[in-house]
Formats: structure tokens, C-alpha cells, sequence
């Protein structure tokens, strides 16, 4: 893939608003270059006193109206091309954030949200920049630069051929400063991502750090993450800083050599002074192209190492995909088989899962019990398609998970886990998260359902109440409940609860899980929990243990077998007791 693949696409959509901005462009230079012949014309008829008051004053006219002429001009190739370089920066900042949404779990895992931060704001407006100034620098460089010898030549051209001498310099010079400029480029972005990476992180556990009272250590590892992105940019800036002058060094030798040589041929009379002046302003006009060879190469280089990073993101291809989706399948009923399903993490980690099968009809309630560890979670993340699993382990009404559309997988079976996540928004949107268009008096029924209603109508603002990021304002079985509202308002074929009441008293659980079980007796629940006692009601439980599934049976009979699940049901009721002595 070449750097600006990803770009071409959008400059080929707005062709047309580029070109014209061109034109526009092309229109001011032609303005700005008919400026010094205006000039020369003027001051050589000074000089011969051909020329009265009445013409004075219409140049002056002439001048006003080339002056108003840039000004309208300029306006409108910044509206066209500048605009259309914020444009260009929505659409990659839309296709960066979709190609997000279909990466894997795994990408997420390994990879940090101060780098993403970093991609989506600092890269992306350095790309704007090229092709928004840049592009305009780029196309101003080529037209004056030419347009401007090809005057200098009429007036004079061995004069031309003197004053350009010192100028094949110039691509040396940024050929040199150009590499640098691009490894410096990318050191920046590197340490400017630790840097957001760091700060989010200290701002998102500012609670543990008052808790704990480590704000003077946090500050001090924010300090130094931020004295080395101060470092990379002052190394950045002092490159720039040798750059930029010395290319102002190269065009000002120019403008000596024009001066000397220039002033004999004119005392000489080899020259006019109209035309002497003409060609100085005109070599004037050729500094601002030649300095701004120097801002390009900057925006150039800053912009293709951004590219470049966004570009390995946008190489990354999801773990997980529908490839091998079936289109026929349309709806599931929730009947969920499991075959000899054996799983690691990796090659060198030890098996989560050693040979494991599982059948559950639709319409029936299974509990997952097992000691922390011993792999819930993870047998909930295969059937859900967040970790894949192995081909021919996992069926879905007798689809093999992979054949399944994900968009079908997750409208049907949806999944609350323990650690909750709700955005900066009020309560009621929360809630219609999974259904937009839901009514209030849905979401209210959902409230009730998920025993937060009542709570939820004690706030100033009841269901309009914002819970600020990730909902900080409410408690963790607030949060909980809130997420289980969510979930229940899109009426799923399959509702997953992994440990999703952990933050609430067990009197609250029992009733939420009894009367779950209840609503749905039709359809398929899977419940997580570490209180065995909420789970009685379930028509199958399975016990982990080390890898396997080690007993299976309803509540009866497994209290009746006298193994691993009874002795946890021994083990709760006596922490019960002695958390009620306690109290």
C-alpha cells in the first residue's frame, strides 16, 4: 500500500472544488506578477517625465483594484482547497474510527488508548495540513516559480542566470534536512502518544490516586513523560530552526549578487531603473517560494510519518470476520451445543478449556459456577465470538459459530459483563442504547425489570440525569442494573449475565435472577454468579473446574452428589452467616 492510498480516493471526489481553487489560485499569481510590470512602466516613465498627474492617479486605481483582486482571491482558494482539506481530514477520521469498530478484542488488548488518541488528533491534522496549506504551498512554489524567472528573463536574463547561482543549492539542502526531519517527525508522534496515553490513564484513576494519595507521584510520572515530548519538539524545532534560516541564507545571496550586478548594468544604462526595481520585486516574489520549499518539507515529512502510522492501522486486519457467514441465516432460537471444545490463549499458555461439551435447548435457563480463574468468562467470550473459537467446537441451532453473521450473533445473544461501561449521557439513553427508538414507558418497564427504577426516580433529574464518563456518578450496582435495563429492552434471543450483580446485596440478585428467569421462560439465559444461592432456579448447571467440566445437574442433584458444587453451596452459607454476625 503507498503512503496516500488511503487519501486519493477524496482528492478524486473533490477534483473539481481542487481545481477550481487552482484556477483561483493561478489568478492571484497572475495578479501579484502584473504588479511589478505596473510599477516599472510607472517609474520609467517618471523618469523620462512622460507621464502627468492624471496617469499617476489611474495607476494608483489600477494598484487599488489588483490589491482588491488578491484579497477576493485569496479568500476563495482558502474557502476551496483549505476547506476541502478539513473535509479530506473527516472522512479519514470516519474511515479510521469504522476500521476500529471492526477490529478484534485482541487488538484493543495490545494496543494503547494514548496511541489511538494520538492517531485519531495529531496524525490526522498533520495529513489536513499537507493537503490543505500544504497543497497550496506546493502549487503557489511551481506557478510564481516559474512564472516569476520567465518575467526575470524578459527584463534581463543574463542578470536571471547570475541571481539564480547560489539556488541548486537548495536541493542538497533538503534533501539532507528532509530525511532528519521525517525520523525527528516520528519520534515526536511516538512520545506524544505515550503522553496522551498517560494522561488519560491518570485522569481515569484519579479516585485510586486521591485514595491512595499519589498525586505528587502521578505528577512526577506525567512530568516526565511530558519533558520528553517537550525534548523531541525542541530537537524538532532547533532542526527546523537551522532549516528554515538557511534557506533564507541561500535566497538573500541571490538578492546580493542581483543588487551588485544589477546596479552596474543599471548605472550603465543596460537596464532600466523601472526595470532594476521590476526585477528586484519580482526576485522578491521568488523568496517566498524558495523559503517556503522549507515549511513544505516540513508539512511533507510531518505528514507522510503520519500517514505512515495511520496507515499500520488501517493494515490491521480483524481476528475475527464473516468470511465464512452463512446470508441465509437470519434469526436464532437459542439453542447452543458445545463439542469437545478444547482453547488457549496462545500456543505457549496452558489450555483454558480441556475437551469441554455442553448442550442447552432454547427456552431454558444454564448457570455457570467454578472458582475465579477457572475460565466462566472466558467460555462466554467463545460463544459470543470476542475470542474465536476453535472450528467445529461451538453451534448455535446447529450453525457452526463461524457461519453465523455477526450481525446477527450480536442482535440475538446479547451479553452484560461485570465491568460495566456507560457513557457520558443521561440515564434514559444509557438504557435505549441497543434500541434507539424505544418509547419512555419501554424504558421504564426495562428500569423496572432490572430493580432500578425506584432509585433512578429518587434523582433531581429521574431518567434525564446525566451519569457522566463511563458513569461515575452512580454506583457500581447502579451501573450493573442500568446495563441489565439495556440489555432487556432489546428483548434478546439470548441474554448472557456474566457476574453482572456482583455490586449488588443478594436479597437484590435472587430477585432480579428469579424474576429474569421468569420473563424469560421461553428464552435462553446463560447466568454467571458467584452467590450459588441466586442460582437455584436454573433448569442446568455446569461446575469448572481445572478445564473441565466437572459436575452437571440441576440444583437438586448436584447438592445430592456431594462434590465440588455442594461444597461451595457449604462454603457461601457459612460467609453468610458470619458476614450476618458481623452486621
Amino acid at each position: 500500500m503507498r503512503t496516500f492510498d488511503s487519501v486519493i480516493p477524496y482528492l478524486k471526489k473533490s477534483i473539481l472544488r481542487i481545481s477550481i481553487g487552482i484556477v483561483t489560485l493561478i489568478l492571484v499569481d497572475v495578479v501579484q506578477l502584473a504588479i511589478p510590470k505596473v510599477m516599472q512602466y510607472t517609474i520609467d516613465h517618471l523618469q523620462a517625465k512622460t507621464i502627468g498627474y492624471r496617469g499617476l492617479m489611474w495607476i494608483g486605481l489600477i494598484l487599488l483594484g489588483l490589491a482588491l483582486s488578491i484579497m477576493v482571491l485569496r479568500y476563495f482558494w482558502r474557502v476551496l482547497v483549505i476547506g476541502n482539506a478539513f473535509r479530506i481530514e473527516k472522512h479519514l477520521r470516519e474511515d479510521f474510527y469504522t476500521h476500529l469498530l471492526t477490529l478484534s478484542q485482541n487488538y484493543f488488548n495490545r494496543s494503547k488508548i494514548g496511541d489511538l488518541m494520538a492517531h485519531a488528533t495529531n496524525d490526522l491534522n498533520s495529513v489536513r495540513m499537507l493537503f490543505g496549506i500544504g497543497f497550496i504551498i506546493v502549487s503557489d512554489i511551481i506557478l510564481m516559480t516559474i512564472a516569476t524567472f520567465a518575467f526575470m528573463f524578459t527584463i534581463n536574463w543574463r542578470l536571471t542566470l547570475l541571481a539564480v547561482i547560489p539556488l541548486p543549492v537548495l536541493s542538497f539542502t533538503i534533501a539532507y534536512f528532509g530525511k532528519k526531519m521525517h525520523r525527528m517527525f516520528a519520534k515526536v508522534q511516538e512520545s506524544f502518544a505515550t503522553l496522551s496515553g498517560k494522561v488519560q490513564e491518570s485522569i481515569s484513576g484519579i479516585r485510586v490516586v486521591k485514595a491512595f494519595v499519589q498525586e505528587k507521584e502521578e505528577l512526577t510520572k506525567v512530568d516526565e513523560v511530558s519533558l520528553d515530548y517537550v525534548k523531541q519538539n525542541i530537537k524538532m524545532a532547533q532542526l527546523s530552526g537551522v532549516f528554515r534560516p538557511f534557506m533564507g541564507y541561500i535566497v538573500s545571496l541571490s538578492i546580493i549578487i542581483t543588487l551588485y550586478f544589477g546596479g552596474r548594468a543599471a548605472i550603465r544604462g543596460d537596464i532600466s531603473l523601472g526595470g532594476f526595481i521590476a526585477f528586484f520585486q519580482y526576485l522578491g516574489m521568488l523568496v517566498w517560494p524558495m523559503i517556503a520549499i522549507g515549511w513544505i518539507v516540513d508539512m511533507y515529512q510531518r505528514g507522510t510519518a503520519s500517514m505512515k502510522r495511520l496507515n499500520a492501522i488501517f493494515a490491521q486486519m480483524p481476528e475475527i470476520d464473516d468470511s465464512a457467514a452463512d446470508p441465509r441465516i437470519k434469526r436464532l432460537e437459542g439453542n447452543i451445543g458445545i463439542r469437545n471444545l478444547s482453547f488457549a490463549y496462545r500456543e505457549d499458555l496452558d489450555p483454558v478449556f480441556k475437551g469441554i461439551s455442553v448442550n442447552m435447548e432454547g427456552g431454558k435457563t444454564l448457570a455457570v459456577v467454578g472458582q475465579t480463574g477457572c475460565g466462566k468468562t472466558t467460555l462466554i467470550e467463545l460463544l459470543t465470538r470476542i475470542y474465536e473459537p476453535p472450528p467445529q467446537t461451538v453451534f448455535i441451532d446447529g450453525h457452526e459459530l463461524r457461519t453465523i453473521p455477526l450481525n446477527v450473533l450480536r442482535r440475538d445473544l446479547i451479553m452484560v459483563p461485570q465491568d460495566i461501561f456507560l457513557f457520558s449521557d443521561t440515564i434514559a439513553n444509557n438504557i435505549r442504547l441497543g434500541k434507539p427508538q424505544a418509547t419512555d414507558a419501554e424504558v421504564l418497564e426495562a428500569a423496572h425489570l432490572a430493580q432500578i427504577y425506584d432509585e433512578v426516580m429518587e434523582f433531581d433529574n429521574q431518567f434525564e440525569t446525566m451519569v457522566g464518563e463511563r458513569g461515575m456518578t452512580l454506583s457500581g450496582g447502579q451501573k450493573q442494573r442500568v446495563a441489565i435495563a439495556r440489555a432487556l429492552l432489546t428483548s434478546p434471543r439470548m441474554l448472557i449475565l456474566d457476574d453482572a450483580l456482583s455490586a449488588v446485596d443478594t436479597k437484590t440478585e435472587r430477585y432480579i435472577l428469579e424474576r429474569l428467569i421468569e420473563i424469560r421462560k421461553d428464552l435462553t439465559t446463560i447466568i454467571i454468579a458467584h452467590r450459588i444461592s441466586s442460582l437455584q432456579h436454573a433448569d442446568n448447571i455446569i461446575v469448572i473446574h481445572h478445564g473441565v467440566i466437572a459436575e452437571s445437574g440441576n440444583h437438586r442433584d448436584l447438592i445430592s452428589q456431594e462434590g465440588i458444587y455442594c461444597d461451595l453451596v457449604e462454603k457461601q452459607k457459612i460467609r453468610a452467616r458470619l458476614d450476618g454476625e458481623s452486621q
